[in-house]
């Protein structure tokens, strides 16, 4: 990972901030570095995505949640996501990643994520991620029932996907990991 240190960084300061729900909103005020940029000085497309993990791993930490995965074991993983850009950030600039999760589905966590500036948006991303452990996919129920039990925090009524969200994953998605998936031009 090579967002290594401010990984650690932020999950320490995580631990001296104010307490969320996994259900809340997490804001975490970032600025562009040197190692975020391009040759355009402004943040590289590509590294926008490294920087959503870092919102997500505020939102974790701050929730409890973080804790209940070490504990469990549980690994977060990506299954599909996307990115929109409207504005650049540029090298040296202060921005914030707002992170909330969306919705649940039969298999994902939905998660949308926000890069804004001066009270607009500039990027905005959404993903499904699912928790591993050593035995395979967690079953979002399980996930749920530890969140509302060890944490005390329960699923909000009406929270589900948007359609839209549906048919871009079911559009963009590969074959499962035992079908095969030739690569064929």
């Amino acid at each position: 990972m090579h967002l290594i240190f401010r990984t650690l960084l932020v999950l320490l300061k995580a631990r001296r901030r104010s307490r969320l729900s996994v259900w809340d909103t997490s804001s975490l005020p970032l600025r562009a570095l040197p190692t975020d940029i391009d040759f355009a000085m402004i943040v590289n497309n590509g590294m926008y995505l490294s920087l959503m993990d870092l919102g997500r791993f505020d939102l974790l930490a701050r929730s409890g949640f973080w804790d209940l995965m070490m504990k469990r074991k549980w690994t977060p993983v990506v299954q599909s996501e996307q990115i929109s850009f409207r504005k650049s950030i540029r090298l040296w600039q202060r921005f914030t990643i707002e992170t909330r999760i969306i919705g649940v589905d039969e298999k994902c966590i939905w998660i949308e994520q926000r890069f804004v500036r001066d009270g607009e948006i500039y990027a905005r991303g959404y993903l499904a991620t699912r928790f591993v452990d050593a035995g395979g996919a967690v079953p979002l129920q399980d996930i749920i029932d530890a969140v509302r039990t060890e944490l005390g925090q329960s699923l909000p009524e009406d929270f589900t996907v948007p359609d839209w969200l549906h048919e871009w994953r079911g559009n963009v998605a590969l074959p499962g990991t035992r079908r095969p998936a030739p690569h064929l031009w």
